[in-house]
């Protein structure tokens, strides 16, 4: 598998890449690591333990579960929860670490293992990178330091899990939903449950789709990376708006009432403009990535807000955001982080908000996420290029200037090396999208040529 960890997490095709040895083993490094951290000083360290409902998952956990109780971590078992309500509980039982087995938006056959540190934070790069180092380093034979008797971990099942991640969701609520008709799409993932039960406690009228998790059908032609069957839905049953999850449910898409998709970028548009009207969007500043469409840019600047833009991943996001104190950040594929309610992309909490956000104003979403146009947006993927040298060919760094120049201020060029392929993307923006596509061709051929 190369490097484990990557920027969300272990992640691999279960029972091959990602085993249950594999999970035992990190979740023990992981124990071992934190206790030289000091992180368990003074008192028996707890962990609480979540996952999604793949079939992979119960095996899994059984691993991660028996690797920290070894150790001498007692472990809270709270089931399949979506990624953000296993962060929220341990920060809110006061849990030393918090582990989340899911593969996220992923097809079945994958899974993941994602650790929390104490309060629900995703864990620093130099935390996991000690894990990595110290499960090698026990793998290929030195044994492991194990508590007896008293010393090693119990375990059992936390079952108000559930209501006491509802009760949070809303209870930061600005208004209900009295009145308001919403198909949820819950993937057949960790959100079928709590998802439904939200939205029909804050008032909306709700419909749900992808709500029968059965282990092997998650993310299967449905959620937030197929919005096909959502979009349907919304105009069958005349729903004021839709909202996607995916599998772990940190992620959330939408659909206004015509079944026009609502991406990310403006999600974000439209809680932006409402927190700055509660007074909770710090230094009127939003964290997004460079992959935001430039029409987001431009619409904040209408508004007199602010756009702080990071690396591509989530976990960049949310370091500028922990870093400076802003409270709102995100992504266009939908990971929306409110920095004052959750640690992570929370998308049934986003979903409640933009709902919220309908009910309160009288407006259709449509209306609403109408403060920014999206820019037609091109993505060229060019195979077998030297990516080390993007940043360093004088020949790339001319053919750049001069379709920035072509471009104006209505157009924006993003050359990325792909971060595990030997390919560059190329994406570039313009008001006309027969402009972007002729633009990006030509770079696209630039960088055949200048790295090929």
């Amino acid at each position: 598998m190369g490097r484990l960890f990557g920027t969300d997490g272990v992640r691999g095709v279960a029972n091959a890449d990602l085993t249950a040895e594999l999970a035992l083993g990190l979740s023990v490094a992981a124990a071992h690591v934190l206790a030289e951290a000091g992180t368990f000083e003074g008192h028996k360290p707890v962990a609480v333990v979540g996952r999604d409902p793949r079939a992979s998952g119960e095996f899994l956990e059984a691993a991660v579960v028996a690797g920290l109780a070894s150790a001498g971590v007692d472990v809270l078992r709270v089931g399949v929860l979506p990624t953000p309500a296993v962060a929220f509980l341990t920060g809110e039982l006061g849990a030393d670490l918090g582990v989340m087995l899911s593969a996220s938006h992923n097809a079945m056959p994958d899974n993941g293992i994602k650790f929390f540190a104490r309060g629900g934070h995703k864990l620093a790069d130099e935390l996991e990178d000690r894990i990595e180092g110290v499960y090698e380093e026990h793998r290929t034979g030195a044994p492991w330091e194990r508590p007896t008797g008293a010393g090693v971990g119990r375990v059992r099942s936390y079952d108000d899990g559930s209501g006491r991640y509802v009760e949070h969701l809303l209870s930061v609520l600005p208004n209900r939903l009295d009145g308001i008709k919403v198909v949820l799409d819950e993937a057949h993932g960790a959100a079928a449950g709590v998802s439904p039960e939200a939205f029909t406690r804050a008032g909306a009228e709700i419909v749900t789709i992808g709500a029968e998790p059965d282990g092997l059908n998650i993310n299967d032609g449905c959620g937030s990376t197929h919005l096909g069957p959502l979009k349907a839905a919304v105009l069958e049953h005349g729903a004021h708006l839709g909202i996607a999850h995916d599998g772990d449910a940190d992620r959330c898409l939408a659909v206004d009432h015509e079944g026009n998709e609502v991406d990310g970028d403006q999600i974000l548009a439209v809680l932006a403009l409402a927190m700055r009207e509660r007074s909770t969007l710090r230094a009127d500043t939003v964290v997004a990535t460079v992959m935001s469409n430039l029409g987001f840019k431009l619409a904040l600047e209408r508004e007199g807000l602010r756009l702080v833009q990071t690396a591509v991943g989530d976990r960049y996001v949310l370091e500028e955001m922990k870093e400076h104190g802003y409270a709102l950040g995100g992504e266009q594929s939908g990971h929306v982080i409110i920095s004052d309610h959750a640690t992570t992309g929370d998308g049934t909490l986003t979903g409640l908000l933009l709902a919220a956000r309908v009910a309160q104003t009288g407006r259709t979403l449509q209306e609403l996420a109408g403060v920014m146009e999206r820019l037609p947006q091109v993505l060229i993927n060019v195979p077998d290029v030297d990516r080390s040298r993007v940043s360093t060919s004088a020949e790339l760094a001319a053919a750049v200037a001069e379709a920035e120049g072509e471009l104006g201020s209505t157009g924006r060029v993003l050359l990325r090396p792909s971060g595990t392929e030997p390919l560059v993307r190329v994406m570039v923006e313009a008001a006309d999208i027969e402009q972007a596509r002729s633009v990006a061709g030509r770079l696209a051929d630039a960088v055949k040529s200048a790295l090929g």
